[in-house]
């Protein structure tokens, strides 16, 4: 029971659930990023080319056929992601900067300084 018992723990720990969630979040915004690439930016990007569709750019090697449209929408899904997690991590930075730099309330003053204070409160009003 031992080995259940220890699989169990390291299974529900809140580090392998966050990074299981991600994963999970991670390949539905590569799904998105995906249709965006291929339905969106690369026929425009085609239109400014002259009307070339990437995905059909192939250059015929012997009997291989190399799909290199491919590899380019491949590259413009990566770069699209990648400044997409700068700009999210990014403004994360700048709101935990923000948090950080937020002013502190004063500490709460110490007895002796409330004593203090109530004795030249007393002493200026005779």
């Amino acid at each position: 029971m031992g080995f259940i018992k220890e699989f169990k723990d390291f299974a529900v720990k809140g580090n392998v659930m966050d990074l299981a969630i991600a994963v999970v979040i991670g390949g539905a915004f590569s799904a998105i990023v995906k249709a965006l690439v291929d339905h969106i930016i690369m026929p425009l990007i085609g239109v400014l080319m002259g009307g070339k569709d990437f995905s059909g750019l192939t250059y015929q090697f012997g009997t291989a056929t190399v799909k290199y449209g491919m590899f380019i929408q491949s590259v413009v899904n990566f770069m699209l992601i990648a400044l997409t997690l700068f700009m999210v991590v990014k403004m994360m930075n700048k709101m935990k900067k923000k948090e950080e730099e937020a002013p502190k309330a004063p500490p709460a003053p110490s007895n002796e300084e409330v004593l203090l204070g109530e004795i030249r409160d007393l002493l200026k009003n005779k």
